[in-house]
C-alpha cells in the first residue's frame, strides 16, 4: 500500500496538469455557482453569529467581503484555478481583504455543502425560467390550434395519409406533452428547494443544530432530512436531465414535421422569415434553420443527459458524481428554455396553407377507415371483409390514377363481387357521408377526437393547464427573489455599512 501523499503544501502547490486539467474545470463552474455561494456564505454566516459562534468584529468585515463579492459579477470577482475550485479562489479572495478572519467561514461546514446549496439555488430558478418558456410554447400551440381548429388536412403516420383530421387536433398533441413536462419540471423544482444545510462533512454538525433556520434564510421549502443523502442526492438531477431531454423529443419531433411540411415537395407550411436563412448560393433557397438548430440542440441535450446518468455510476460519496453536473446541468437547461422559446417563435408566427393541405386531402385516399366501417355498418360484414374490399377498390383507383373523391357506385361495387362474390346494394346517400372529409371530421366528437367541437374543448383545457404552470414558475421566482434579498438586507445590517441598491431578480 501507498504511503499517502504530501499535502500540496508541503509540495510547493499543486502540480500545473492539476491546476489545467481539474481545478481550471471547477472554475469554469463559477458562472452558475457564484451567485448561489455568495447567498451560502451569508446564510451559514448568519448563522454563527445567531449562536453567538462569532465575534461580532470578524462577523461583521466577514458580512462586508460577502457584500462585496454579491455586488461584483462572477467574471470580476478574480477566480483562479491556481487557488483551487470556486470555493477555495474565493477563500483566497476574502483572506486576502480580511486576513484570518475569513477562516470562520468554515466552521461546521465543508466546502461540499456550500457548493450545493449554491447548485441549488442556482437551477431552482432556471429551471422556473424554463417551466415559463414550456408555457410560451404550449400557449402559443393552443393559440393556433383554436385558429385551425376546421383547417383540414390528412394526418400521416410514417409520412403517409392516414386519416383526415385537422391542423388544430395536430397542435393539440405536442402541447399536452409539453405542459406535462413542465409538470415535470415544476416537480424538480420542488426537489432543489429542499436544503443540504447543516450536514456537517457525513453525520450532521455539532455546530449547526438547527438547520431549519438556515433553510428558511434562503427559501428552502424543506429540509433533507438524512445528512448523507443532503450531501449525495442525485436522483432529481436524473429526473430533470429526463424531462429535459423529453421536452426537447417533443420539440424536435414537430420540428421534423414542419422541416418536411415547409419544403417545396409538400408546401404545407411557411416558416416566417425571421426564422429562416437564405443560401449564400443558391438564390432561390431560404432554409430552415430554427427548425436544424431545433433537432441539433435536441441532440445535444440527449448526450448531455447520458452524460449526467454516466457519472453517476459510481461509489457513494464521490465528489465527481457532481463535480461534472455543476456547469454541464446549468448549461443543459440554458439550452433547452433557448431551444423552447425558439419553437415558440416558430409556431408564433407559422403560416399554414390551407388551400394546399385541402388539395393534398382530396388526392389521397384518407377516408378508407371510414367507407370500411360504414360497409360493415350498413351490411353486417365483419371488419376484415370490409377492409379488403375498400382496399381492393383502393387499389383500382390508384392504378387509374383517380383518388377517394372519384369513388363511384359502380366502383365499389366491382370491388364487392371480387372480394365477397356478390353486390352490395350501396346507394349514392350511402357514399356522401363517408368520402367528404368535413363529415368524417364532424363525427370525431369523442373526446381527444379531431372534430371542432373537440377541439375547442382541448384548448380551453390547455389553456388552464398553461396558465397554471406559467404562475406557479412566475410565484416561485418571486418568492426566491424576495427572500434572497432579504438575506441581502440581513447580511448589510450584520456588516454596518450603509444601504445599496437591491439587485432584484427576473420573474
Amino acid at each position: 500500500m501507498s504511503p499517502p501523499s504530501a499535502p500540496s503544501a508541503a509540495g510547493g502547490g499543486p502540480a500545473p496538469e492539476l491546476v489545467d486539467g481539474a481545478y481550471a474545470y471547477e472554475i469554469g463552474t463559477a458562472a452558475a455557482l457564484h451567485d448561489g455561494l455568495n447567498l451560502a456564505d451569508m446564510a451559514h454566516l448568519l448563522q454563527l453569529d445567531a449562536q453567538g459562534l462569532v465575534p461580532a468584529a470578524d462577523g461583521a468585515a466577514l458580512a462586508g467581503v460577502q457584500e462585496d463579492a454579491d455586488a461584483t459579477s462572477w467574471r470580476d470577482f478574480g477566480y483562479d484555478a491556481a487557488f483551487g475550485e470556486p470555493y477555495s479562489s474565493r477563500e483566497r479572495t476574502f483572506e486576502r481583504a480580511i486576513g484570518e478572519q475569513a477562516g470562520w467561514l468554515h466552521a461546521g461546514r465543508t466546502r461540499r455543502e456550500a457548493t450545493r446549496v449554491a447548485f441549488r439555488l442556482h437551477l431552482r430558478r432556471e429551471v422556473c425560467v424554463l417551466v415559463v418558456a414550456a408555457a410560451r410554447l404550449a400557449a402559443a400551440l393552443a393559440h393556433r390550434a383554436r385558429e385551425h381548429r376546421a383547417t383540414l388536412f390528412g394526418d400521416h403516420t410514417y409520412l403517409q395519409q392516414a386519416q383526415p383530421s385537422t391542423i388544430g387536433h395536430y397542435l393539440t398533441s405536442f402541447a399536452y406533452p409539453v405542459l406535462r413536462d413542465a409538470d415535470r419540471l415544476l416537480e424538480v423544482v420542488a426537489w432543489l428547494n429542499g436544503s443540504p444545510c447543516g450536514v456537517g462533512a457525513v453525520n450532521g454538525s455539532r455546530l449547526a443544530t438547527d438547520r431549519q433556520t438556515t433553510a428558511d434564510a434562503l427559501g428552502f421549502d424543506h429540509v433533507i432530512v438524512n445528512t448523507r443523502d443532503a450531501m449525495w442526492q442525485v436522483d432529481g438531477l436524473i429526473q430533470l436531465a429526463a424531462a429535459v431531454a423529453s421536452l426537447a423529443c417533443t420539440e424536435t419531433s414537430l420540428a421534423e414535421d414542419l422541416e418536411i411540411w415547409s419544403s417545396s415537395e409538400f408546401d404545407y407550411v411557411e416558416l416566417g422569415a425571421g426564422y429562416t436563412r437564405s443560401s449564400v448560393l443558391m438564390p432561390q433557397k431560404r432554409n430552415p434553420y430554427a427548425l436544424s438548430m431545433v433537432r441539433g440542440a435536441t441532440g445535444v441535450l440527449i448526450g448531455q443527459a447520458t452524460g449526467l446518468l454516466a457519472v453517476q455510476k459510481s461509489p457513494s460519496a464521490r465528489s465527481d458524481s457532481l463535480i461534472f453536473a455543476y456547469g454541464e446541468t446549468p448549461a443543459m437547461v440554458d439550452q433547452a428554455r433557448r431551444t423552447t422559446e425558439l419553437m415558440a417563435g416558430v409556431v408564433e408566427t407559422l403560416a399554414v396553407d390551407e388551400a394546399r393541405l385541402r388539395e393534398q386531402l382530396d388526392g389521397g385516399f384518407s377516408q378508407a377507415t371510414d367507407l370500411a366501417d360504414e360497409l360493415m355498418l350498413r351490411f353486417g360484414l365483419d371488419y376484415r371483409r370490409s377492409y379488403q374490399v375498400v382496399g381492393r377498390a383502393v387499389r383500382a383507383l390508384a392504378d387509374e390514377g383517380r383518388a377517394a373523391v372519384d369513388l363511384t357506385l359502380a366502383d365499389l361495387d366491382a370491388a364487392a363481387r371480387e372480394v365477397l362474390g356478390r353486390s352490395l346494394p350501396i346507394e349514392p346517400a350511402d357514399l356522401a357521408g363517408v368520402l367528404d372529409p368535413a363529415a368524417i371530421v364532424a363525427t370525431r366528437v369523442a373526446v381527444g377526437g379531431a372534430a371542432p367541437s373537440a377541439a375547442d374543448t382541448m384548448v380551453d383545457e390547455l389553456e388552464v393547464r398553461q396558465q397554471a404552470v406559467v404562475d406557479a414558475a412566475r410565484a416561485g421566482l418571486a418568492r426566491f427573489t424576495a427572500v434572497e434579498s432579504e438575506l441581502r438586507a440581513r447580511t448589510l445590517r450584520l456588516s454596518g455599512r450603509g444601504a445599496r441598491p437591491d439587485r432584484g431578480g427576473a420573474t
